[in-house]
């Protein structure tokens, strides 16, 4: 799948749309979901033009890879979801519901969250 310039999180990273920001660096921007299915629930992206985790996972640098985790680390820590627990999730491709093919991992937490079966 090739990248889309015109998708949401690009259009937000380049400020066209704006969003609930809760973090940013050189690299990395966080969110709050719009549509939220947990108390907390932050979306954050690479700002470079990765479709899907795999993408991301070939093609980012292991610099770049690392800096984002780090960044997703220190994103629930903030939201001080470290104490109490959260969730991370990240679709890629159709059977699993990635809707936008921007990389992004889904920060979940802030409550007890159900179990996945």
């Amino acid at each position: 799948m090739s990248y889309d310039k015109n998708n949401i999180f690009a259009k937000i990273i380049r400020g066209e749309i704006p969003c609930d920001k809760v973090y940013e660096d050189e690299h990395t921007l966080a969110f709050n979901d719009i549509n939220p299915a947990a108390k907390v629930h932050i979306l954050v992206i690479p700002k470079a033009e990765y479709t899907s985790f795999n993408d991301f996972a070939a093609n980012a640098s292991p610099e770049q890879i690392a800096l984002f985790y780090k960044a997703v680390k220190n994103i629930a820590a903030q939201q001080g979801l470290d104490k109490t627990g959260y969730r991370l999730i990240s679709n890629h491709g159709t059977d699993a519901y990635q809707t936008v093919e921007h990389f992004h991992v889904h920060i979940l937490g802030g409550e007890k969250l159900a179990a996945m079966n």
